[in-house]
């Protein structure tokens, strides 16, 4: 009876958990991590704002959590694009593309994940997102390298100058006092230019 006592509480727990992490998702694509206060989640969640720290020893704390939730998913998606296209130029256009087009589709979420000012916490795990983004290039790269369809470089410099360039290039479209373009253009400049970058063919 204790046992399955535990067990309930325990699963209550991490229902409540969950729903405040599931409050705190949509309070950042919503309005980001400004509006991602703990009464805020508190109230969406429908919890008592106290409750908050039963699960979280700090706002920071939580919302390193949602990072690392929100963040792991986008690049889970973006390498499993990259792993169903065959050849170094098809996979370097897959991973540009679905994170470009992700990210001016999802514009509020994504300028939390890249360039929202952030505590530490919350900044060790955006350095953690973009390290994954740098090693898939990075592993692309140096497969095309190999196969002799990318000429020559170093793999790890030229990963880094095409995710900086990607990050760069959606900072204008992606802020929130910026103006709002169509995907599409923005989308094909970019991967235009960062498969030029690492001398690919079919650009």
């Amino acid at each position: 009876m204790a046992y399955r006592s535990t067990a309930r509480t325990e699963a209550t727990r991490r229902a409540h958990r969950e729903r405040l992490l599931d409050a705190a998702r949509q309070l950042l694509a919503e309005g980001g991590y400004a509006a991602a206060g703990i009464s805020a989640i508190a109230d969406r969640a429908g919890v008592a704002t106290g409750s908050v720290y039963n699960h979280f020893a700090s706002k920071q704390e939580l919302l390193a959590a949602v990072f690392r939730h929100v963040a792991g998913h986008e690049l889970s998606t973006v390498q499993e694009a990259v792993r169903a296209r065959g050849g170094a130029t098809e996979q370097l256009r897959a991973l540009v593309e679905v994170f470009a087009y992700r990210a001016l589709r999802n514009p509020r979420t994504a300028w939390a994940l890249l360039a929202e000012p952030v505590d530490p916490l919350v900044e060790q795990e955006r350095l953690t997102y973009r390290r994954g983004y740098h090693a898939l290039a990075e592993s692309v790269i140096a497969d095309g390298i190999a196969a002799g369809e990318l000429p020559t470089q170093i793999a790890q410099l030229s990963a880094a100058a095409v995710i900086g360039a990607v990050g760069e290039a959606l900072l204008g479209p992606l802020s929130p006092v910026g103006e709002r373009t169509e995907p599409g253009p923005v989308v094909v400049g970019i991967t235009a230019l960062c498969l030029r970058a690492v001398g690919a063919d079919g650009t």
